[in-house]
């Protein structure tokens, strides 16, 4: 039988768990959402979505190695309403991504290449690791101690390849390497408004080194550009003599620190590479699961879980922030959770099998629709939703709760649209195809799709269709099970195989 003396610090360690766990946790139903009505606070009026529109980068930003682009969302009403920001980014061979870290969470997708990136997770453990060279030295050196101060510890390094989400928690320092022989291409959306930024909607990025060049502080309708003197390191706002007793340093390297002669901007390139990191890489082989034409419907949809973990449940010592596997590949076809071989796919990431999206309270879904398919008409139910195009042309139609069109409209790569929750979509490939990744502002995002299996159609009985709309029993029936089987892509229909008929009337 335990003592008094044993259950104590058992059950005070168990508390002090259950707290840390609670720092980065994130209960509720999916249709709960941890994010507040905010409105547009900076002009004093309400959201206004009649007139939604696709965007493309309006401002290119150079570093050294590489370059940021802006899309100016802080400019529209829209966006700043749902409470997302967007860049995208391109960093060159060699070229890395300086420490930093931001007010809110955020998803990167990988777009294109493959490198190495880091993240500083609050209390977990570094571990200690030798480049081949410092192994080297280590054996011949006799002594002990220098043998010791070879040493390096650092968190753990994960390596990312093309189609790859990772989740970025708000406040968590992180960096990204290029140690590919392509550019790396990678989309970031920041969600200012989930309730892990407690400051005000605008995306603060604060870099821990060198001096970000000039950078676009979008204002609403305006740019204004900032002087290039107030963007410098988190570390140029200390003093000298203050950093320097703190660090144990010399004030000659404190203000190499403070980076304010660095001119390389927020993306440098490392001449040499960082060869010393490859004994400490994280390798995370990927899961090749076996491609199904159609699965169930348990399989597919995001279950109404109440507790909002993965799966349904919160396991802690599962969930605890360290062990928390931070990317997640959707570019796979092998591991498509809907697949039409006649029509085209789609991959998820969400917090049943991406679990740190609990805490981030994002997701992600790739679509690939091949020439001339169709994405079923459907409205998200709990998420705005950030369309980013990755490939091809497609036509996009959004309706509103009046029942009038939003948008109709034709999107090419790189470009974005965001779409309210509730707001009805549909969407048709051109003849070159067209692929996507929606970003949604809910960790378990639900689809309500309007036809083919697992729809509202199907789940309606005959009688009421056929009272509601008008027709015969067996239009309703048509109109319910014409579909078949296919769920969410849509092979085109026979008579439909040309596109003509989806072009845009200019006129």
């Amino acid at each position: 039988m335990a003592s008094r003396s044993t259950i104590l610090p058992l059950c005070l360690g168990l508390l002090f768990f259950q707290v840390s766990i609670a720092q980065f946790s994130f209960g509720g139903s999916p249709l709960q959402s941890p994010r507040g009505f905010r409105g547009d606070q900076d002009s004093g009026l309400q959201c206004r979505f009649e007139h939604l529109t696709a965007l493309e980068a309006t401002h290119q930003q150079r570093s050294e190695a590489g370059f940021t682009e802006y899309y100016n969302t802080e400019a529209r009403n829209d966006f700043r309403c749902a409470g997302v920001s967007v860049r995208h980014l391109v960093v060159e061979n060699k070229g890395l991504v300086l420490p930093m870290y931001a007010n809110a969470h955020k998803l990167v997708y990988i777009v294109q290449g493959r490198g190495v990136f880091g993240m500083a997770l609050p209390g977990c453990p570094e571990t200690s690791v030798r480049s081949p060279f410092e192994q080297q030295m280590a054996t011949t050196s006799e002594d002990q101690s220098t043998s010791q101060k070879m040493m390096d510890e650092h968190q753990q390094l994960h390596q990312f390849h093309q189609g790859d989400v990772i989740a970025v928690p708000a406040g968590v320092a992180h960096w990204l390497y290029n140690n590919g022989d392509s550019p790396v291409v990678a989309f970031t959306v920041i969600d200012t408004s989930n309730n892990a930024n407690q400051l005000d909607p605008t995306r603060r990025e604060f870099f821990l080194a060198g001096k970000p060049r000039s950078s676009w502080q979008q204002q609403p309708y305006l740019y204004q550009t900032e002087q290039l003197s107030r963007n410098q390191n988190i570390f140029a706002g200390f003093s000298s003599d203050l950093l320097s007793e703190a660090l144990g340093v010399s004030k000659q390297t404190v203000l190499r620190l403070q980076g304010l002669r660095d001119k390389r901007g927020a993306i440098i390139r490392v001449e040499n590479g960082l060869r010393a990191l490859q004994s400490s890489l994280q390798v995370e082989p990927v899961r090749e699961e076996q491609t199904q034409a159609y699965l169930t419907t348990k399989q597919l949809q995001p279950t109404w879980s109440r507790s909002g973990g993965a799966c349904g449940q919160q396991n802690g010592l599962d969930e605890i922030m360290c062990a928390f596997k931070l990317r997640k590949n959707i570019n796979n076809p092998q591991s498509s959770d809907i697949f039409n071989p006649h029509g085209g796919r789609i991959a998820r990431a969400n917090s049943q099998n991406f679990p740190i999206l609990n805490v981030i309270q994002m997701s992600a879904t790739r679509i690939v629709l091949q020439n001339n398919a169709l994405l079923t008409p459907h409205w998200t139910v709990n998420a705005h939703t950030v369309i980013y195009v990755t490939a091809g042309q497609g036509r996009i139609q959004v309706v509103d709760h009046s029942g009038r069109s939003v948008f109709d409209g034709e999107l090419h790569q790189q470009q974005i649209l965001l779409i309210p929750p509730n707001f009805a979509v549909a969407v048709k490939a051109r003849r070159e195809g067209f692929a996507w990744v929606s970003f949604k502002t809910n960790h378990n995002a639900i689809d309500s799709q309007i036809a083919g299996k697992a729809s509202i159609l199907r789940a309606l009985p005959i009688d009421v269709v056929a009272n509601a709309y008008r027709l015969s029993r067996e239009e309703s029936r048509r109109v319910k099970f014409n579909r078949g089987d296919e769920m969410a892509v849509f092979a085109p229909s026979h008579g439909q195989q040309q596109y003509a008929e989806w072009q845009i009337n200019k006129e």
